[in-house]
């Protein structure tokens, strides 16, 4: 829109004032939307996110994630006990045909169950508005009956307040939450640390040295990984 340069620049002059008031008297998400509202919006979130880390942040993420995908779904399917049983029935869905999109998402879906974590503390699946008023931090896709594939609308809600809506994907809308995070300052759940923590130093590599016990341990399996450790594919060089 005509607006958005100057919106854009506003918040560029404005950064460092606001910057101070999250940090030092963290208001709530409810008093920052009031204050702030182009805050709240995709374009507006991607640039706070590099103002305060410079990096790209729907970029970075998505290409990691596509990056670390191989390595991941051979984890995943090589898992066993309860979180083999948790990702099995969805790793079943992927095949060729499946969009990157909905590939994304398993693959984030699943990778919370394989840290030993609840899909159900991120995503609220529900067929219609539920009442989310009590919820800190979650990711709500609603299901249309009538529409079987994809939801029909999936959106952010932060301590109870509706942040972000028409994410179009889980994935999308965990990459603008952990946007939400950094410009509002706010702490991981913890019952979900080992996922955002994932989310933090894999996808989007930042602090990267300083890795939670099972994110490390991910990390040094996913190196071992075929896919992603050797620059040039096993059998390349086939003597002949």
């Amino acid at each position: 829109s005509a607006s958005g340069p100057v919106i854009k620049d506003k918040m560029n002059k404005t950064f460092s004032s606001r910057r101070l008031e999250v940090v030092s008297i963290c208001p709530s998400v409810g008093e920052l939307k009031e204050r702030w509202p182009a805050l709240f919006t995709e374009a507006q979130i991607i640039e706070e996110f590099r103002r305060i880390t410079t990096v790209s942040l729907v970029e970075t993420f998505m290409l990691k994630l596509d990056e670390y995908t191989p390595g991941l779904l051979q984890l995943m399917r090589a898992k066993g006990g309860a979180a083999g049983s948790k990702m099995r029935p969805l790793l079943d869905t992927l095949n060729d045909t499946q969009s990157i999109e909905k590939k994304r998402d398993v693959v984030i879906c699943c990778l919370i169950s394989y840290l030993g974590e609840r899909r159900e503390d991120l995503f609220h699946d529900c067929q219609e508005c539920e009442d989310y008023t009590d919820d800190m931090m979650k990711v709500i896709v609603i299901h249309n009956i009538m529409a079987e594939e994809d939801p029909s609308d999936v959106f952010i809600v932060i301590e109870g307040n509706q942040v972000m809506e028409g994410c179009g994907s889980r994935t999308k809308a965990c990459v603008l939450l952990m946007g939400l995070i950094y410009a509002l300052n706010l702490e991981y759940p913890k019952e979900l640390k080992n996922t955002f923590d994932t989310f933090q130093k894999l996808f989007l590599q930042l602090d990267g040295a300083k890795l939670l016990n099972k994110v490390h341990s991910l990390k040094n399996k996913l190196m071992q990984c075929t896919h992603i450790s050797p620059l040039v594919p096993r059998g390349s060089f086939v003597q002949t």
